[in-house]
């Protein structure tokens, strides 16, 4: 499970010719390298030990075991899924406490201008896998099953995915070499910043891709090839380095988009059920994304699996599920999460052999949800039957889940056994006894956008090209989530004190507190009725959200960022008062060096980006100190200025 200790990152900076050790000396190593990847691993199928870690690149980055099991096991498909081929999907681990790259000092910087779901982890670790399954007569076992992992703490699945397709298909044939000279390609990158549009040369490729920013558009336009550079090859431009196709993760469940949202709003415990890693990653990233630009708060699992540090906690029934989003593919998490309150069933079973590309997906119209009605069976117990489809939207008391009668087969138990993947993966017995569909007890409080459910589906009809589709769905999701927000920040924005109440020689006034009442009275005037059509309970909806984590990460944010702008207008306030010498004449000395302390305490602030301030105010504060010290006694002068 440890990593080889191959050559060095350094050896293979010189050996490639990229830059000498004396040209790097003073940098941290691999500094840049950092800002984007922690770490590169290889996984590959070991017959004795199963999934094993083959590489760690650079070599010195160091993971803990708890890391190390974790990638190993998310980096192979679970046997269920039957991954023949190449396919693609990405993981979520927490981090363990050890080493930290040089570039984590500077994370503030990024994030300071960075969109709030675009920030940095501070305590995640995002797995970009690549995974190859191929028939192998030279192997004892028959397969081939190897995977090249990027690991980032930056959640640019698009990016990454675009840059794995081009490096693992070239490492899968020539191991050491091309990974080398890829790290020290990643390693020649910028750093990325927030609204720069940036090329990354890889491999005789140029990706250009733009780093989104707050200040960015919601709907921003694909980056332009920069005219002023000569790119030889023209470059590859990524329309995101984020976002997925919405309408193609969300086909075979359009008719519960917005129950969905109203879920994902909430933060409430969802099980996302699909037949391959990709579907459930793809389709749990899909989820997150709907409230952007609200932050995702809760936890959440692309790719969960039985193995994972953190099944215990999450499988428990001792206390209610907690609030994550778990996308999993072993049929066994039906029954150990049955008394979990919302589970999703998507796609078909694959059989083996099938490619990831020749997923068939029902079409939406097929879809129903799988309402159990009350008093059907008491909680658990198991059907001999699959519970009768109720109708879409239909309300009913209690938050039972009614499931078939489950078989888990021996391929299952084996997996708790802690034996590996297969070579083949058996017949799905299982997963086929659960229909598609949404299972849950939760009734919708906003009322369904049926004519956005019949334009998305008349668009599939007449095959529209899914781009057009994906930005007619993302623009429904934005909107509803904007409408539900506006209200919250207009209110958030009352409570914020008067400009003219806030003077340069007096402690800046509180902000008052978020009183909940008086919001939702609120609403009569000001609500979401002003910029959204759909019609329901929305009161109902905004108490159930007061209660969840995301107003609880909202709030603290939209605090946090009103605090600072409190205290960027007290320094402008200040910097911009008249006659500092009349205001000193009649003060003590302690006053003065208090006045200069916090003068000091909002510059370093300001300067580490913490306060909206212009650069001129920043001037000016500096000139005060300045006038200010040298209007006391030397010996101050001497402890404020230390030679």
């Amino acid at each position: 499970m440890d990593a080889l200790s191959g050559a060095g990152p350094r050896r293979a900076r010189c050996s490639l010719g990229a830059a000498s050790p004396g040209a790097r000396a003073a940098a941290a190593p691999w500094a840049r390298f950092s800002a984007w990847l922690e770490c590169v691993c290889v996984v590959t199928f070991d017959l004795e030990l199963g999934q094993a870690l083959e590489l760690v690149y650079p070599s010195d980055f160091r993971l803990t075991d708890k890391e190390k099991s974790s990638i190993c096991y998310l980096s192979f498909p679970d046997s269920h899924s039957g991954c023949l081929g190449d396919t693609q999907f990405s993981f979520r681990i927490r981090q363990c406490s050890g080493q930290r790259s040089p570039w984590h000092a500077e994370d503030r910087h990024y994030n300071s201008g960075a969109p709030m779901s675009l920030q940095r982890e501070p305590a995640h670790y995002f797995g970009y896998v690549y995974f190859r399954q191929v028939k192998d007569s030279s192997v004892q076992r028959g397969y081939f099953q190897k995977s090249l992992v990027l690991v980032s703490r930056l959640p640019f699945v698009r990016l990454f995915q675009a840059l794995l397709s081009l490096i693992a298909p070239e490492y899968f044939s020539k191991p050491a070499p091309c990974l080398e000279a890829v790290c020290s390609e990643i390693d020649e990158w910028p750093a990325p910043v927030p609204g720069q549009t940036l090329n990354l040369p890889v491999m005789g490729v140029v990706l250009q891709v733009h780093i989104p920013s707050r200040v960015d558009k919601p709907e921003y336009s694909p980056p332009k090839p920069c005219s002023h550079e000569n790119l030889l090859p023209a470059p590859v431009i990524l329309t995101s380095v984020h976002e997925l196709d919405l309408f193609r993760c969300f086909q075979p469940v359009l008719t519960h988009v917005q129950t969905l949202w109203e879920l994902m709003l909430l933060g409430e415990p969802l099980v996302v059920l699909a037949p391959s890693p990709a579907m459930s990653s793809e389709l749990v990233l899909a989820l997150i994304s709907c409230l952007q630009p609200l932050k995702f708060c809760c936890d959440y699992r692309p790719y969960f699996t039985i193995h994972d540090s953190e099944f215990k906690e999450f499988t428990t029934r001792t206390q209610a599920p907690p609030n994550v989003v778990l996308g999993v593919t072993n049929p066994f998490f039906i029954k150990t999460l049955q008394h979990w309150p919302h589970i999703l069933r998507v796609g078909e079973p694959k059989m083996a052999g099938d490619l990831p590309k020749q997923v068939k997906l029902k079409k939406p119209s097929r879809l129903k949800t799988l309402d159990t009605k009350p008093g059907v069976c008491p909680l658990g117990q198991s059907c001999s039957s699959p519970p009768e489809p109720g109708p879409v939207g239909s309300e009913f008391s209690g938050n039972l889940l009614c499931f078939p009668q489950l078989e888990v087969g021996v391929e299952v138990q084996s997996q708790l056994e802690g034996v590996g993947l297969r070579g083949e993966a058996p017949q799905d017995r299982a997963s086929s006894a659960l229909p598609l569909g949404l299972y849950t007890a939760y009734s919708a409080h906003l009322h369904r956008d049926k004519a956005l459910l019949k334009r998305l589906l008349k668009g599939l009809q007449k095959k529209k090209p899914w781009d057009t589709q994906t930005a007619l769905l993302r623009r429904h999701l934005l909107e509803l989530t904007q409408s539900f927000i506006i209200p919250l920040e207009h209110y958030m924005a009352s409570l914020m004190p008067l400009q003219k109440n806030i003077t340069a020689w007096k402690t800046p006034p509180q902000i008052r507190p978020f009183r909940q009442d008086d919001f939702l009275r609120s609403l009569e005037h000001a609500g979401p009725q002003l910029t959204c059509v759909l019609k329901g309970d929305w009161l109902g909806l905004y108490r159930r959200f007061f209660k969840s984590p995301h107003f609880d990460g909202w709030y603290r944010q939209r605090h946090k960022e009103m605090a600072q702008k409190l205290e960027a207008l007290h320094l402008e306030a200040i910097c911009e008062a008249q006659n500092i010498e009349t205001w000193m004449k009649d003060k003590s000395e302690v006053e003065v060096v208090d006045l200069v302390l916090k003068l000091r305490e909002k510059l370093v602030q300001a300067q580490g980006r913490q306060l909206p301030v212009k650069e001129a105010t920043l001037q000016r504060a500096q000139l005060y100190i300045e006038t200010v010290i040298g209007s006391l006694p030397k010996d101050l002068q001497a402890v404020l200025c230390p030679p």
